[in-house]
């Protein structure tokens, strides 16, 4: 892997884990495995700058593991509640400590880092249009699969900081039958 990766990846892992506030160069250059110097190097703007590069690397991380849970079942609906099963057994492999890859650093950045906030919502927003999407091809409405697609996404990440904090998968799990619930009135009521 190379360096700058090396760099973007290790503070994406250490602003999931403990935002942006708590995360200093000093540590990312030590667990990237990289000269500080290095950093700035690829990093002129700074903290602000490689922030919105790991903001952006875990949104495609997300975004990735969700594009594959929604293309790997025709049912949507099925879809989804495999994707927050999905979360959950994650979110416990880590032992509780890697949920969304980017909300810490977004509640952190809003009012405070535009540049970091609109990043974080930028992500959010091509999750809701990936989920939008398939919901779409499902043979949704245009407004309801984007409305949905709020709901989804919002939920998830709801779900996903519940699991942590409690520690248990219930969370995540029951969010996404209740997600596919929904989905799966919202297509019937369109049959």
């Amino acid at each position: 892997m190379k360096t700058k990766e090396r760099i973007v990846r290790t503070t994406a892992r250490l602003m999931q884990r403990q935002g942006y506030a708590a995360t200093g160069l000093k540590q990312i250059s030590q667990e990237a495995e990289a000269t500080l110097g290095s950093v700035y190097h690829f990093f002129p703007g700074g903290k602000t700058e490689l922030a919105i590069a790991a903001v952006r690397h875990g949104g495609q991380e997300f975004a990735d593991m969700l594009r594959e849970a929604l293309e790997r079942e025709d049912d949507p609906a099925v879809a989804i509640a495999a994707c927050a099963d999905e979360l959950a057994e994650g979110l416990r492999a880590s032992q509780w400590l890697d949920g969304c890859p980017i909300v810490i650093t977004a509640l952190e950045s809003t009012g405070r880092a535009p540049d970091i906030q609109r990043a974080a919502e930028e992500e959010f927003a091509a999750w809701r249009e990936l989920v939008g999407a398939r919901l779409r091809r499902s043979g949704l409405p245009e407004e309801i699969a984007y409305e949905l697609a709020h709901t989804v996404i919002s939920t998830l990440e709801g779900a996903e900081m519940a699991a942590q904090v409690a520690e248990s998968e219930e969370p995540l799990r029951i969010a996404g039958r209740h997600l596919a619930r929904l989905i799966t009135s919202y297509r019937s009521s369109q049959a």
